[in-house]
């Protein structure tokens, strides 16, 4: 099934979870372009960036299922600093 990723505009709240992180290296370079491409071709979302150098990438994703965002960012390094904030709470005045 292809995956398919909408603008924000299109609806602001499609994909629900706001989902940041770091990946540290572990073993060999990291590559943010491979990642992002990864990212935007196996899971669905909008609003990725994906930045940094070979050592460590920070990610920015929204998605309704963060879950396989860490799971595929720990399978290439180790990942940490991550939060995953609910925008429909957020909206409402509740804590995300």
């Amino acid at each position: 099934m292809p995956v398919h990723s909408i603008d924000a505009e299109d609806d602001q709240f499609a994909y629900r979870y706001d989902t940041q992180l770091l990946i540290d290296r572990r073993d060999k370079d990291l590559d943010e372009d491979e990642i992002a491409d990864y990212i935007t071709e196996n899971l669905e979302g909008n609003s990725l960036i994906a930045a940094g150098d070979e050592d460590l990438i920070k990610i920015h994703f929204h998605t309704n299922e963060p879950w396989k965002v860490l799971e595929y960012c720990n399978s290439i390094g180790e990942i940490y600093d991550i939060v995953v904030e609910d925008m429909i709470r957020q909206s409402n005045g509740q804590k995300g």
